[in-house]
């Protein structure tokens, strides 16, 4: 017999394409949801014997070794934050501010290439490390010993769209499953109420849209559920019933139609990720209004947040802020944020830097600062890995007077919470700040590094995909042990 060279993930088809199709019209996945509709002793008698609610593939899974952290933060700053104005600092930019730039310059995105163009906005050094942080972040600046801020990041594409899915599925191609998907895959979900890979979405899905997000060829159940800033986050949560005893009539009626489905099928069952679904959708019609409506919230937590300020977008990254350290302590496996709407196009100042940059940064460095001390406050931040980054920096040297243009050479971002060395810096670029030169670091490394920390060997989390062993690292990928504690 040929042996199979795949992890133990895989399975052989045991049905043909059409008996699927054929026999999964009405869907499966209304067993279990005409279950859960149900009163709870007769939701479980009712599935009893086809499934039980912790099987499927959203399952808590055992990692492969002991993990630092249960859960992942992800604030996503779309557009690309400049490093030279943030997290590295460097004064030749001034020395020779308005010069024609003395380094080599790559292709850039767009041909109106200006001079050399130092910071608007002056550094100083935080904490007990003495890590600079650039006036912009005045919130974060005060987390500086524990942040790891890797200096040396870099990525293989300078437009939007590509270098989007590369961050997020480790490919700069459309299709792949992004990282939280791979996640899920690998570890399962702790939370039986909520989707285990959440996005709280402040108004701008990043070019690549919602690919970036997608569960790719890895089962359905996977992908990113897509939560809207606001306390209304998700379209019919619910009931239309006018009763929950019609409810129930209805779901019965769907089940005893499935049921003759199930007999069809058989054996494995093909419509796993309906399954899931559907139990999910009925949980949570209970469990998302509360965790948006802030039950139990005080007025002191949201304040600190920012969900009072007046400022653009502080208010709305508050508030993803405060959702995502609940849904944190909920379980939630894989959280990532999108940036509020504030007028401006992203981190993306090709033009107007000074006062881009600026609105950005103040829409979210007073809700992260407070997501950080809020995690300690409870106990989650050894727990919880929080991970800034754009998808590339931006140029040293000026793109017209005043904007800076895509860089993908030599970028910053940080790491912080469980199993991080905070007050490190790790790798360097140039002392223009235009490419990495020391400890050069890529994406992949940063996926190899997140995946670690849960717990995963990111060569052993596979998946059998049009013939070969897939995985969210490729053929790449080492795991930054210098940032590690």
């Amino acid at each position: 017999m040929k042996k199979n060279h795949h992890c133990g993930r895989f399975r052989n088809s045991g049905v043909s394409r059409r008996d699927l199709l054929r026999s999964a019209a009405c869907g499966f996945g209304s067993v279990a949801f005409a279950a859960l509709a149900m009163e709870n002793g007769d939701a479980f008698e009712l599935i009893r014997g086809s499934m039980e609610l912790n099987d499927g593939p959203m399952a808590p899974k055992a990692p492969h070794y002991a993990p630092k952290v249960k859960n992942i933060i992800y604030l996503y700053m779309d557009g690309g934050p400049s490093q030279v104005d943030t997290f590295d600092p460097k004064p030749l930019l001034e020395k020779e501010h308005g010069t024609p730039f003395k380094m080599k310059i790559e292709p850039t995105q767009f041909n109106n290439i200006g001079t050399t163009m130092a910071s608007p906005w002056k550094f100083k050094p935080y904490g007990q490390s003495g890590i600079p942080v650039s006036e912009l972040f005045p919130h974060v600046a005060q987390h500086v010993d524990d942040l790891a801020v890797i200096r040396s990041m870099q990525s293989e594409f300078s437009e939007h769209t590509n270098a989007n899915f590369f961050l997020h599925t480790g490919s700069g191609f459309q299709g792949r499953p992004s990282m939280g998907a791979w996640i899920g895959y690998g570890l399962g979900s702790e939370s039986q109420n909520l989707p285990g890979f959440i996005v709280l979405n402040g108004g701008l899905i990043p070019p690549g849209g919602l690919d970036c997000f997608n569960s790719g060829f890895l089962p359905a159940s996977y992908q990113g559920s897509i939560f809207n800033a606001g306390s209304d986050p998700l379209a019919n949560i619910q009931p239309t019933e006018a009763s929950p005893q019609l409810q129930r009539n209805k779901l019965r009626l769907l089940q005893q139609l499935d049921r003759r489905s199930s007999e069809v099928l058989g054996g494995v069952d093909k419509v796993e990720s309906a399954i899931v679904n559907y139990e999910l959708a009925f949980n949570m019609q209970a469990a998302v209004p509360e965790l948006a409506g802030l039950e139990g919230e005080t007025e002191e937590t949201k304040e600190m947040y920012g969900m009072n300020a007046q400022t653009k977008g502080t208010a709305t990254f508050g508030r993803q802020c405060l959702i995502a350290r609940r849904l944190v302590e909920r379980g939630v496996r894989f959280i990532e944020l999108t940036c509020p709407n504030i007028g401006y196009d992203r981190w993306d100042q090709h033009g107007n830097l000074k006062m881009g940059h600026f609105e950005n940064a103040r829409a979210v460095d007073q809700p992260i600062g407070a997501l950080l001390t809020d995690l300690k406050q409870r106990g989650l931040f050894d727990e919880t890995l929080v991970v800034w980054s754009g998808e590339f920096g931006r140029t040293p040297f000026a793109q017209g007077s005043d904007g800076r243009d895509h860089n993908p050479f030599g970028f910053s971002l940080w790491l912080a919470g469980g199993g991080i060395r905070g007050g490190t810096i790790y790798g360097a670029t140039d002392e223009y700040g235009y490419k990495a030169i020391e400890n050069r670091t890529e994406i992949f490394d940063l996926h190899a590094t997140m995946l670690h920390l849960l717990g995963i060997d990111h060569k052993r989390l596979t998946y059998r995909w049009s013939g070969r062993d897939m995985r969210l690292t490729d053929v790449h990928g080492h795991v930054i042990h210098a940032i590690l504690s």
